[in-house]
């Protein structure tokens, strides 16, 4: 399926209105590095009046890759990494999405299907999570860089309000970006699928959300190329029945399995 463009996407979804059922925490994107409080997770991790498990924490997977034979390489190393650089509460809905992409489930951390490498950083604070944003280009987190490096595939999820994608109020819509071309087009024609039925863009319409740079973190993989996904808010709202810290885990609708779905299709 072809790419919609962002001007495509304005006209199908001008009409379209979702409910946010009174949620409140619908709070504004950071839209670049100017507006981060700190320059790279180095120096967030080394501000002496934030504290890990209290401010923010760090979960990562890494699976294991065992050949003990002198015969033909065994196949099944680890090729894809799951990415969500702003979970928890800095931009909602990535950390359980993460999760659940790279092949567990959000609320118990089952085994749900075949298991991806991921890594995310997320905010534990009960409000201004937004500071402890670091945009992708600055993101050096030691982990994230090697499990990044070692990849062949890389995504990442991102969240994003409407009027930082150009679309109207209560737009739900994802915007494929990254340097991953074969990637971009998987994604995009699963995701418009009838049985899947989400709006996607193509990020090139959106340079700000792109994810084209090469110091992206989703780009910075074996292969130099990777896919960005920036998930408009009431996308992501529509994906909980109760979006709180702790409900979103255990809340999940058929449109957030639906996107899981979509995306681990193209990835295999």
């Amino acid at each position: 399926m072809r790419a919609i463009s962002r001007r495509q996407a304005l006209v199908a979804l001008g009409g379209t209105a979702a409910a946010v059922g009174g949620l409140e925490w619908m709070a504004p994107g950071v839209a670049s590095a100017a507006d981060d409080a700190y320059a790279s997770n180095t120096a967030l991790y080394a501000a002496p009046q934030l504290a890990e498990g209290v401010d923010y924490g760090r979960r990562y997977r890494r699976h294991a890759a065992f050949d003990d034979s002198s015969a033909a390489a065994v196949d099944g190393f680890p090729a894809t990494v799951i990415l969500a650089l702003h979970g928890g509460g800095i931009e909602l809905g990535c950390s359980e999405l993460c999760l659940a992409v790279a092949g567990y489930h959000p609320a118990t951390l089952a085994v749900t299907a075949p298991a991806h490498d991921f890594w995310m950083f997320e905010g534990l604070r009960r409000s201004g999570n937004g500071q402890l944003h670091v945009t992708a280009t600055h993101c050096d987190d030691p982990v994230a860089v090697l499990l990044t490096a070692g990849a062949t595939r890389a995504v990442s999820l991102h969240g994003c309000t409407e009027e930082q994608a150009g679309l109207p109020a209560n737009s739900q819509a994802v915007l494929v970006g990254g340097r991953d071309g074969a990637l971009k087009a998987r994604l995009i024609s699963e995701f418009g699928k009838s049985e899947i039925a989400i709006t996607a863009i193509d990020a090139a319409d959106v340079p700000d959300l792109g994810g084209t740079d090469t110091r992206n973190i989703c780009n910075r993989t074996y292969t130099g190329a990777g896919a960005q996904l920036e998930l408009t808010t009431p996308l992501r709202d529509a994906m909980f029945g109760t979006n709180t810290a702790a409900g979103r885990k255990n809340t999940t609708t058929d449109l957030f399995w639906r996107f899981v779905t979509a995306t681990r299709n193209s990835l295999a």
